[in-house]
């Protein structure tokens, strides 16, 4: 939910009206784009290993701000360089060595400093566009673990007399992974390199560093270095999809990964054409999945991502995913699983080709050509837009050592897709969007061509896919999904984006294929989380959603009238109110909210059926809560009016809704989350006929400093995101919501709530 506050929105305004008016044309009559990448450069680290440096400081910028004395600092990065500052651009080509490992390497020869601080150079040589990515799909009833990654390579750049080929090997007995060490060869400021991260730069090699000659830190994980007892498997690439641009062709390859899982947790070392070599984890066969959950890795227009880059960071993005990937390096994890909004395609409206049309009256808009040009030019900014987010900063190193595992929300097409009226989402242009956004949705995010894999999910190489209906805006069925987590945990991820409407999330027909699909579950399942990108149980805004939706409303007017400032209080698409998209998109909004109760009932009837703990996952609105819906107990009366909930293991209907977001955007403001913490203590009786109870958990009792909430202990207004793992012992699923504990340092503190096993009887 986009509630950036005033300031906010009227800096998005303005930003807005200079793109408007500063939309040039090149010498050839060509627009010039707003956002467009380049290959990266030949020779680089990024894809064959050597020191690029990191970005100069903006001119008139001060230098980076020292860490606080005594500040928590993330152990992704190394505490001997607290006080390192960012190299200037005088000494932009020194290596850039740190703490006590530039004391090891200023010992050794020249030949041996080379030889340490090199990194593989790919044969076939490839230029990256971005990549690798990681891709999961699921595991089979052999115990095959099924995913793939994929690159996108600049063909200018890149030779393919022999097509791409991605090595990966792993050894069965491998019982443990080493124990994690501090990682002396990151800098403060620095993360390590990356192949197609243009901020990466390359450190002293691990090997280096490290006291074992058959050892390395896990940091770039490679095992023990004797590996004659790994297995190892070698993929050709498959070419599934041309991007052709102005800048040339770029080619997505696609690589098929299968391991036999096994009786241990093992890591996958992998590399392409010989390059660079990565690594991530998969479980052992007993073994459930642990799990990282994230939403909303994106800021909204009009905020200063810099009020969120602490001491230490290049990027407001970069402080939870370096969280997130130092708990990963303490215990792997094996998923990563994105909620919706895993990039914010809104910037499109910058471009300089929909000027026109922006600025035309909403009247007009909905008849507005499709041109040529502005084909072009969405298909442009996609590409560009998927390349540039992909491969930043510490998300570049998640993507490419956590197997994703993604669904689709409105910012993954444009703010608000699929919840505006019919004559707006039917207009060719906005119709345009949203086909284009979703086909780059599959290809970047699921690693699929749906005309290349075709559309029958029986025969999909993905074989946890589920095709719904076809989508009424973007010209194909949604993509839901149901993936293993293990023995006893599945995870559906609903795709509620791509069959929306005003008045639907989904159709009858995704419904259907849905529960057949989880119908044939196995008995041994006893956990069943369901994505969904918006809460299902969460506090109620009808009063808000009916002031927006009125036609008296005088904001509204004065915002179309552009009268005393109040131009930002409507959308730039169909003049409605801002926020009267995001409260349509939400489960219960006055047009979704009969499609709610009847899907929270089915649900109860299949947990019921089944002997299924049934749990949600959401995102979008930008703070950490908990809704529990349950069975209401309803009270005798009498003198001694008492009433006793059922024990949650016995009840069918406990569900737990778990809201993580946004691991990126900024938080609403303390006004709007003071109201909807204020709302979250109202009682709905919405399904009170079908005996069931919503309330949220006071989970947040504490603030992460550890010092008491007085107030507001059911919605945390910072970032965050969640770990998911299950309990053997218990056999409850843990979901423990990592919580930004001061901005933009990189630290989180854990809120854990328990869904419980079923323990009725069906």
């Amino acid at each position: 939910m986009d509630t950036v506050g005033w300031h906010a929105q009227r800096r998005a305004r303005k930003e807005e009206r200079r793109f408007s008016s500063e939309a040039l044309k090149g010498p050839n009559g060509r627009y010039l784009p707003v956002e467009e990448i380049d290959p990266l450069p030949e020779g680089s680290t990024l894809a064959s290993g050597f020191h690029v440096p990191p970005p100069p400081l903006t001119p008139g910028s001060p230098p980076p701000v020292p860490p606080k004395a005594n500040a928590e600092l993330p152990a992704y990065f190394s505490q001997s360089n607290a006080n390192i500052t960012s190299t200037p651009a005088s000494h932009s080509m020194k290596p850039s060595v740190s703490g006590r490992s530039s004391v090891s390497l200023a010992q050794m020869t020249a030949v041996d400093r080379s030889r340490a601080q090199r990194l593989a150079k790919m044969e076939p040589h490839l230029q990256f566009m971005v990549g690798p990515l990681l891709r999961y799909d699921t595991v089979d009833e052999n115990g095959l673990w099924r995913g793939a990654a994929l690159i996108v390579t600049a063909d200018s750049g890149s030779s393919y007399e022999s097509f791409p080929v991605l090595t990966y090997q792993w050894d069965p007995e491998e019982n443990v992974r080493p124990p994690p060490r501090p990682q002396a060869s990151h800098s403060l400021f620095d993360l390590g390199p990356h192949p197609a991260d243009p901020h990466a730069t390359a450190l002293a090699g691990p090997s280096a560093q490290s006291s074992d000659s058959n050892e390395v830190p896990f940091g770039d994980y490679k095992g023990k270095v004797d590996m004659r007892n790994d297995q190892t498997q070698h993929v050709t690439g498959q070419e599934i999809y041309i991007y052709a641009g102005s800048g040339g062709t770029f080619t997505f390859w696609r690589f098929p990964i299968q391991i036999q899982l096994g009786n241990n947790e093992i890591c996958i070392k992998y590399s392409i054409n010989g390059g660079m070599q990565l690594s991530f984890f998969v479980p052992a066969r007993h073994q459930n999945i642990r799990w990282a959950a994230h939403s909303c890795n994106g800021f909204s227009a009009g905020v200063n991502q810099d009020d969120f880059k602490g001491p230490g960071f290049q990027s407001g993005y970069d402080p939870m995913w370096v969280d997130l990937m130092q708990k990963h390096g303490e215990q792997p994890f094996h998923v990563l699983v994105g909620g919706g909004d895993q990039l914010y395609c809104d910037p499109l409206t910058r471009e300089p080709e929909m000027q026109e049309w922006l600025s035309a009256k909403s009247s007009l808009k909905k008849n507005f050509p499709l041109t040529p040009a502005i084909t072009s030019c969405i298909d442009r900014f996609f590409f560009n837009h998927y390349c540039s987010s992909f491969r930043r900063g510490a998300f570049a190193r998640a993507n490419s050592s956590i197997p994703m595992l993604n669904m689709c929300d409105d910012h993954d097409l444009i703010d608000g897709f699929g919840s505006y009226p019919e004559d707006l989402q039917q207009s060719p242009i906005f119709k345009q969007i949203g086909a284009r956004g979703y086909f780059f949705y599959l290809l970047f995010q699921c690693f699929i061509h749906p005309h290349f894999d075709g559309l029958d999910d029986g025969k999909h190489i993905f074989k946890s896919l589920i095709l719904g209906g076809q989508g009424p805006y973007v010209g194909l069925p949604s993509h839901s999904f149901l993936s293993y987590m293990g023995p006893q945990v599945r995870i559906l991820m609903l795709d509620c984006r791509a069959e929306r409407r005003k008045d639907q999330v989904c159709s009858d027909f995704e419904y259907n294929k849905v529960f057949k699909r989880v119908g044939e579950l196995s008995p041994d399942v006893k956990h069943l989380v369901v994505q969904l990108g918006v809460p299902i149980a969460y506090p109620r805004m009808v009063f808000l959603e009916s002031a927006l939706d009125s036609k008296l409303n005088p904001l509204t007017a004065l915002g179309r009238s552009g009268t005393m400032g109040f131009s930002s209080f409507v959308n730039k698409f169909n003049s409605d109110a801002e926020l009267l998209d995001d409260l349509n998109d939400h489960w219960t909004a006055k047009s979704h909210k009969r499609e709610r109760n009847w899907l929270i009932q089915q649900m109860q009837g299949i947990a019921r059926m089944k002997c299924l703990r049934i749990s949600f996952l959401s995102g979008d609105v930008h703070c950490a809560a908990v809704g529990v819906l349950k069975t209401l107990v309803r009270s005798s009366g009498g003198k001694n009016n008492r009433t006793i909930d059922v024990p949650a293991d016995v009840d069918y209907k406990y569900m737990l809704n778990v809201v993580t977001s946004a691991i990126v955007n900024t938080p609403p403001p303390n006004g709007v989350i003071a109201m909807v913490s204020t709302l979250a203590t109202k009682t709905h009786r919405t399904l009170h006929h079908v005996e069931t109870e919503e309330v949220m958990l006071p989970l947040f009792t504490k603030e992460p400093d550890g010092s008491n909430r007085i107030k507001n202990k059911y919605i945390m207004g910072r970032r965050n995101w969640c770990a998911v793992s299950y309990d053997p012992r218990s056999h409850e699923l843990e979901f423990d919501i990592r919580v930004e504990k001061e901005k933009g340092i990189g630290v989180s503190v854990g809120y854990k709530v328990r869904a419980p096993p079923p323990n009725w009887i069906s």
